[in-house]
């Protein structure tokens, strides 16, 4: 199988261990090299460093090819059309959709606060609930390339304390590109918000499998 974007092979390893042969293209250079690391001790998993647009394959074409929250950095004229070009006539496209709806922390929709007073903009929001989260459904048919995929959703909860939080924000591209002054600030009103008391994130996850007409 074939892996758009693993970044440190999060999604890989758990392929690996399952004895699938996975060929993984990561653009970002420091990326690929801990995916290699990670899975150093798996010879049936390749990672290549380049950009999806420009990698070509060698050998025979792909029976899936799959895109763990990657697919929507590809260049919208690829992405549906290599993945089918890759795939063996009957192949499958399997492309997991990630998105943080409401839960049952009042946390979520209060924060909004320190984003408005911080970082103001439109695109500041609660998070939706998660029946209204859309599938890629409609999309993935439009392109005629594939026929209509079997879906699933998932969801889990994981709580973080104020630290672990924080952490994990300063790995978001949105929030590492602010001005520093702002995102110290940002940061001290979320720390500040969170106190001693645990939050509880809700993720949504949406599985789509369509096979290559």
């Amino acid at each position: 199988m074939l892996e758009i974007g693993p970044g440190t092979g999060q999604a890989t390893l758990p392929l690996a261990e399952r004895g699938l042969e996975v060929v993984a293209v990561e653009l970002g250079e420091r990326l690929a090299a801990l995916a290699r690391d990670k899975l150093a001790g798996f010879p049936n998993v390749e990672i290549a460093n380049a950009a999806f647009e420009e990698w070509t394959p060698e050998g025979r074409p792909f029976d899936v090819v799959a895109a763990f929250t990657a697919l929507h950095w590809i260049d919208p004229e690829l992405r549906y059309e290599k993945p089918a070009r890759l795939l063996r006539q009957g192949g499958r496209l399997a492309v997991v959709k990630t998105k943080h709806p409401a839960g049952a922390d009042p946390f979520w929709a209060e924060v909004q606060e320190d984003y408005d007073t911080v970082v103001p903009s439109d695109a500041n929001r609660p998070p939706p609930a998660a029946d209204e989260v859309e599938d890629l459904r409609d999309e993935i048919v439009a392109t005629g390339l594939f026929a209509e995929p079997s879906i699933r959703r998932y969801l889990w909860d994981t709580t973080y304390d104020a630290d672990d939080y924080i952490a994990l924000l300063d790995t978001f591209s949105g929030h590492r590109v602010l001005p520093e002054p702002q995102r110290r600030e940002l940061y001290h009103r979320i720390r500040r918000r969170i106190g001693p008391r645990p939050v509880t994130k809700t993720m949504l996850a949406i599985l789509h499998v369509a096979r290559r007409l």
